[in-house]
């Protein structure tokens, strides 16, 4: 590690290794990319399975818990973040969706016109390699020769071809490719994966450009604040091996933290509300009270069927068998631990009059486990269903609620408020509500007969709009989709300009998912790479 570079780039997530990466392809820039993890040394981070694993853990995990949700009966919200070199991309579900064309059209009618579809396309299609030959129009709407692979799995499981049969027996339509001309209707995800292994960005744009010699990348490293001088972002401050250093950036500095992350390393660094920052001790650089505000995400409610006939996934709810198709996984790239069981999905209205889908659904062929794996021989607790079965998850994908994220201290170690803010309006109650009673509809089609199935969550015995409203504000939870805490606008209420820049300081921009003015309808994860890109073109540009 030297004392100074030319761009510093802090947080090795989805968007920041893409930074990373770009700016360093100019063998004269000196570029240093700093992650609060560790080296994605770990092989089970490959195998696709181990996401429901590393989810709920605390290794590579942030493990950051929202504070009780008034509207989610005061229940704190589990957030999983990614901990390690490659971020969220390490642990998420690897669907790839990028939204669809209203999303961005919309952040262009809000006067960021350099972020419409036709403008942001082009970068989606940079990095991508897609590789699914049954899309016959691919070369219209996706990339090839990028560094991250985009597949389809090669399972064919029979309750995935149930789900887009009962979606269209629903009145839907079947959709070969979400990312293709339009989004809606039921059909199967793209992931990033490739020869049943997990492709982080880690992997995928760090991986090859290690050897770069003008390319520093400094795990372990968490950062405490950004130094700002006479209105410039000069510093960064560190923490790593147990003492604090300071890296001077004598062009640029870029937060790649994520949308928890990103607004709390502005506020600890003076940029923020000037009362809260005051009331912490930490020294106003900037009055910017937008910054941690503006946070959305995708709520989501699951319902379940119990059936009489095997599903696809009841072996992997037995300890001995899940350690063995994971260890069949590492081996040789093949078994049922190298997908992710959410294969099968759709993208609907809640009312016909919408333009675009407003409700998402993931699909998962098998019952989540309610009670961990299951042991040999042991029988599941009293009240515990864990046998055959399948579920599918329904989430609005534009939500109206919006949340905060503030600090606790100036303690730059300890975990922010999260405020998430769900269901804070009468429309996303409703949404929800809509969405419930549609996906109980598809599932109950003739599609699924041959299973033999009967619907435990929330039961027949759910009916009524105040019985259905219950059940989401008990059993609801989040798809991991946090945006929208340093938003661009053109507005000067803004956190960012339209390049992503941090308003009344130079040097200083952020690219992750903080950025989005509004969320998109889908994972975060492929518009959080695109950011990535879009950001280190205007940080090139500049420079020439």
């Amino acid at each position: 590690m030297k004392k100074g570079y030319d761009y510093i780039v802090v947080g090795g997530g989805s968007a920041g290794c893409v930074v990373a990466n770009r700016l360093s392809a100019n063998p004269a820039a000196e570029v240093l990319l700093v992650e609060a993890g560790q080296r994605d040394w770990n092989p089970l981070l490959r195998v696709p399975l181990m996401a429901t694993f590393f989810m709920r853990k605390s290794y590579h995990n942030w493990a950051y818990l929202t504070e009780p949700e008034p509207n989610l009966n005061n229940r704190q919200i589990p957030w999983p973040r990614g901990r390690v070199l490659g971020g969220s991309s390490q642990l998420n579900g690897m669907v790839y969706i990028r939204g669809n064309r209203g999303d961005y059209d919309h952040w262009a009618q809000l006067g960021l016109r350099d972020w419409s579809y036709e403008k942001v396309l082009p970068f989606f299609q940079r990095s991508e390699n897609f590789l699914d030959e049954e899309i016959v129009d691919r070369q219209a709407h996706h990339g090839s020769g990028g560094e991250l692979p985009v597949t389809r799995t090669p399972a064919k499981l029979a309750l995935y071809d149930a789900l887009i049969e009962a979606g269209q027996q629903a009145g839907y339509t079947a959709n070969p490719d979400f990312n293709g001309a339009v989004q809606e209707g039921f059909g199967r995800y793209h992931f990033t994966i490739r020869d049943g292994e997990r492709w982080s960005t880690a992997r995928a744009f760090m991986e090859p450009v290690r050897e770069r010699k003008n390319l520093t990348v400094l795990t372990g490293a968490q950062l405490t604040r950004v130094i700002i001088e006479k209105g410039r972002a000069v510093a960064i401050e560190v923490k790593s091996g147990g003492s604090i250093h300071r890296i001077d950036s004598s062009r640029e500095i870029v937060l790649s933290c994520g949308a928890i992350t990103s607004p709390t390393a502005l506020m600890h660094s003076g940029i923020g509300d000037a009362e809260d920052l005051r009331k912490h001790g930490i020294k106003v650089v900037a009055n910017r009270p937008s910054v941690g505000r503006n946070l959305q995400d995708h709520l989501t409610i699951r319902i379940v069927h119990a059936s009489e006939k095997p599903d696809s996934l009841y072996d992997l709810r037995r300890v001995d068998r899940s350690f063995l198709a994971v260890l069949q996984a590492m081996l040789t790239g093949q078994g049922k631990a190298t997908a992710m069981p959410l294969e099968g999905g759709a993208f609907i209205r809640s009312r016909a009059e919408m333009e675009y889908p407003d409700l998402q659904v993931h699909f998962f062929p098998g019952v989540p486990a309610q009670n961990g794996l299951r042991v040999p021989f042991m029988k599941d607790p009293p009240g515990i269903y864990d046998g055959y079965g399948f579920a599918g998850t329904i989430c609005q994908v534009r939500p109206e609620s919006r949340g905060e994220i503030t600090l606790k201290s100036a303690d730059p170690f300890a975990a922010p408020c999260i405020c998430a803010n769900y269901l804070s309006t009468q429309n996303d109650k409703l949404t929800m509500r809509a969405g419930v009673r549609i996906l109980r509809d598809v599932l109950n089609k003739p599609a699924f007969d041959f299973m033999k199935s009967r619907e435990v969550g929330p039961g027949p015995q759910v009916t009524s709009d105040a019985d259905i409203d219950a059940y989401v504000r008990q059993y609801a939870g989040t798809v991991y989709h946090p945006v929208g805490t340093c938003r661009m606008g053109m507005d000067l209420d803004s956190v960012l300009d339209e390049e992503l820049r941090v308003r009344e300081v130079q040097g200083l921009r952020v690219a992750d998912a903080s950025v989005m003015p509004t969320l998109i309808s889908g994972n975060t994860n492929a518009p959080s790479i695109m950011i990535g890109e879009k950001c280190a073109d205007y940080m090139i540009r500049a420079a020439a």
